[in-house]
């Protein structure tokens, strides 16, 4: 995989390039999405290309909003950004792959996206409802083979709705079974899955290269702590003693260090922040550089803990999806 330093890109396997460093959209809240169009407007100003974002985010059309007016007011060219969008687990079959790609793209208010990927490995009943449940609150799954929804998104690469498709909290044992589908046409370009210094995904990495697929970090600062899965005494990544330290050393903040730990194992890194002086202090990850004494230290932080909510899927009988193979 090559890197440019000066145009801070990485080569996908079919050609196309990703800027390593992207600003993620997620949020949890409704009234945050007006926060999220304001802060999608400021990381483009300050200097971000790559913009990840997603239907199960709920706010495409302010993500749109604020790309189209950072076109509008010449800040930057449609081709100068590089925009994300996932399928999300209720659109699996392979009839609704393009019509969901193409209701995302009428709310980004784009005539293409760049990367398309399958949000989670996991299918659920079709519908208006993000989380599908039945009368006793359990989630209701579908069945629908990961395979057929790879070739629906195939499709849309050829029909140029998308530069390229990718995969999402995808373990080992699931790219495998796209890389090994008889009359494969493209491979993943990318698996995006939550990694930090707490959770550095090594054997998920090590894999994902040897098959040229980039790995993308999402909460790559660890601090997602969701009220509805993260106990009160998981420990805040950026309160770690050794990152601290670290960052003073380097005279950066801990957040920069964890950032900049992923830049340097070749992961492509999201940073979501609402905050002006941390949207532009993330930014300077490229201003230095770690050790290999220290990129050590740091692989040694590993505790194989998460954030992110994966019981959500755990009870489908197919998975634990989130082990590494």
């Amino acid at each position: 995989m090559k890197m440019s330093s000066k145009t801070q890109k990485m080569e996908l396997n079919d050609g196309h390039h990703i800027p390593v460093l992207g600003f993620g959209t997620y949020v949890t809240e409704e009234h945050l999405k007006k926060k999220s169009m304001d802060s999608t407007k400021i990381a483009i100003d300050v200097g971000f290309r790559h913009i990840d974002c997603a239907h199960m985010y709920q706010n495409e059309k302010e993500v749109g909003q604020a790309i189209q007016s950072k076109i509008e007011d010449g800040t930057v060219k449609r081709e100068d950004i590089f925009c994300t969008s996932k399928l999300w687990s209720t659109s699996h079959r392979p009839e609704l792959v393009r019509p969901s790609l193409e209701s995302s793209l009428r709310k980004l208010n784009l005539d293409y996206i760049d990367l398309y990927l399958i949000h989670f490995p996991v299918p659920l009943k079709p519908g208006d409802d993000i989380l599908p449940r039945d009368e006793h609150g359990n989630l209701i799954f579908d069945t629908v083979d990961l395979c057929a929804t790879w070739e629906a998104m195939e499709k849309c690469k050829d029909a140029g709705l998308t530069k390229s498709i990718g995969v999402s909290n995808f373990n080992c044992r699931q790219l495998e079974m796209i890389l090994n589908k008889p009359g494969l046409k493209y491979k993943p370009v990318c698996n995006q899955v939550e990694c930090h210094p707490y959770l550095n995904q090594s054997k998920l990495l090590e894999y994902c290269k040897m098959n040229d697929i980039i790995l993308v970090a999402y909460g790559a600062l660890g601090t997602q702590r969701y009220k509805y899965c993260v106990n009160e005494d998981t420990p805040f990544l950026l309160d770690d003693p050794v990152l601290c330290a670290m960052a003073e050393k380097y005279k950066r903040t801990p957040a920069l260090i964890a950032l900049r730990y992923q830049l340097q194992r070749g992961i492509v890194v999201l940073a979501k922040s609402f905050n002006e002086e941390r949207i532009r202090e993330n930014m300077q990850v490229f201003d230095f550089q770690l050790t290999s004494d220290h990129m050590k230290i740091l692989d040694g932080l590993n505790r194989n803990l998460r954030y992110f909510p994966g019981y959500l899927f755990n009870t489908h009988p197919s998975f634990p999806f989130f082990d590494e193979y």
